[in-house]
């Protein structure tokens, strides 16, 4: 209506000009009002959405990524025969190459040689216990993790950990069958082979924070292996932020497979929230907004970020439906954790016995297995790692003020733990949004004031260092 009245207005100021020409001429000052007006539009809202900026050197490593080394290295799990946690472990079963005990040696003596390739820059452990009898453990079982740790070069920073995991033990479809093969290519050699092609690239980089690349048994009996490590870390007081749990992401080659995406599963409500945790979490709505969430979100901003060759697509569920994984371990101890997996899992090539019937060829064989697939995925864990370990530690105790009604949000944070953080970026995203869609630098402070309504957005802060690293995003809680 106000272009209208604009063209009459016009129109008379030409009443004495031809009638075409005045047409005319009114139709091009419709199109500059219509311009001006689009660039008044596009002035008060640019185009915001987060962004980082690539860092070379992590780049680099991710060119380092073979998909050779992976297929190696899963054809070397499956020479095994059997991974099943059950399996032989005795010292001429390992010697002859045999069973979980002769897997767990050879996964320990590559995590050993990337050692010796950097210098000696990564700790390699053993976690071993006994598991009890129960459930899929029908007698006392020797349970092992091997892991490896590059620990952080900067002395506060290296309190922090981010840590990627895959399983290394396998199974057919009789889970208590430890004399035919289960070979465990896709589950879970592909997540073993992401991490120890993640331990052999990044452990040639120095980072401030600690990363640790680990592999873990009895997944397939219960996430038993996990769930070990998981309470160990807790009970020793260790600061994990952030754990990549990759099981089946061999990228099966069927028909259906999308190869663009990798699956990326995460919590909502968290299982380790207490009771007045729940209760704040409803009335703040902030179903979608836990620590495994913004993980997710941030791996998601890593994939657009480096070219992996494969995006992450967020599942916001814990898992699979009905199923679950050792990222869920994590969780119950008030981790951040997601899952990494396919995008379509054949369900004749994992939990089968290799055999072909009715013309269909079941089990979990190397050649269902897509290699560069692998590596992609292995490059986005990477990506992440490497990411998360170059930034300084999310800002602490962030707050949004609620003590009176405005229209305008004030958010108050403490500063990044460890002095590295050079300024700090405020996120935010419509209520029913999935991810992040704005952000705005507010420089070097602990409190900003920003022209909207708490009531209408979810707000989030996070630290930037002075190369551009930046840390995962904290959500406020409320504070009158």
């Amino acid at each position: 209506m106000k272009l209208q009245r604009y063209c009459r207005v016009k129109s008379l100021e030409l009443r004495h000009c031809h009638l075409s020409v005045r047409a005319s001429l009114c139709a091009a000052l419709a199109l500059t009002a219509i311009a001006a007006a689009m660039t008044i539009t596009t002035a008060a809202a640019p185009d915001t959405s987060p962004a980082s900026p690539a860092d070379p050197q992590i780049a680099a490593a991710l060119r380092q990524i073979s998909a050779t080394r992976i297929q190696s290295t899963i054809e070397k799990l499956v020479s095994f025969q059997t991974r099943s946690t059950l399996s032989a472990q005795d010292p001429a079963s390992i010697a002859s190459g045999h069973g979980i005990g002769a897997a767990r040696e050879w996964i320990k003596s590559e995590f050993e040689r990337f050692s010796r390739d950097c210098g000696g820059c990564l700790e390699v452990k053993l976690d071993s216990f006994t598991e009890a009898p129960g459930g899929r453990i029908p007698k006392p079982t020797e349970i092992t993790n091997v892991h490896a740790v590059l620990k952080g070069t900067d002395p506060e920073s290296a309190k922090r950990i981010v840590l990627v995991t895959g399983h290394y033990d396998s199974r057919n479809s009789d889970n208590l069958d430890i004399a035919n093969l289960a070979p465990g290519a896709n589950d879970d050699g592909s997540g073993t082979a992401v991490s120890l092609e993640c331990a052999r690239v990044l452990s040639q980089l120095k980072f401030p924070a600690t990363i640790i690349f680990l592999t873990v048994a009895g997944e397939e009996q219960g996430l038993n292996g996990s769930r070990h490590f998981a309470q160990m870390a807790k009970s020793a007081g260790w600061d994990i932020e952030a754990a990549l749990n990759n099981d089946i992401v061999g990228g099966d080659r069927s028909p259906q497979q999308d190869t663009s995406v990798v699956r990326v599963f995460s919590e909502g409500v968290p299982i380790a929230a207490t009771e007045a945790e729940l209760r704040q979490i409803r009335s703040l709505g902030g179903e979608s907004d836990s620590t495994s969430r913004q993980l997710a979100r941030y791996i998601a901003e890593v994939a657009r970020t480096y070219d992996a060759g494969v995006k992450a697509m967020l599942i916001f569920r814990l898992d699979r439906y009905l199923r679950g994984g050792d990222h869920s371990s994590f969780n119950e101890q008030g981790y951040a954790s997601v899952r990494f997996t396919e995008f379509r899992e054949d369900y004749n090539h994992q939990h089968q016995n290799v055999r072909i019937e009715n013309g269909i060829e079941f089990g979990d064989l190397p050649k269902f297995v897509n290699f560069d697939y692998v590596a992609n995925v292995a490059r986005l864990n990477a990506a992440t790692l490497a990411s998360l370990a170059s930034a300084p530690a999310p800002p602490a105790k962030v707050h949004l003020l609620a003590a009176k009604l405005e229209n305008d949000s004030t958010l108050t944070w403490e500063p990044s733990p460890g002095g590295r953080a050079a300024s700090y970026e405020v996120l935010w995203r419509g209520t029913t949004s999935p991810d992040w869609e704005h952000v705005q630098a507010v420089g070097n402070v602990t409190r900003t004031t920003l022209p909207m309504s708490k009531d209408n957005v979810i707000f989030a802060v996070r630290a930037v260092d002075n190369q551009g690293h930046r840390s995962l995003p904290v959500t406020p809680l409320p504070e009158r």
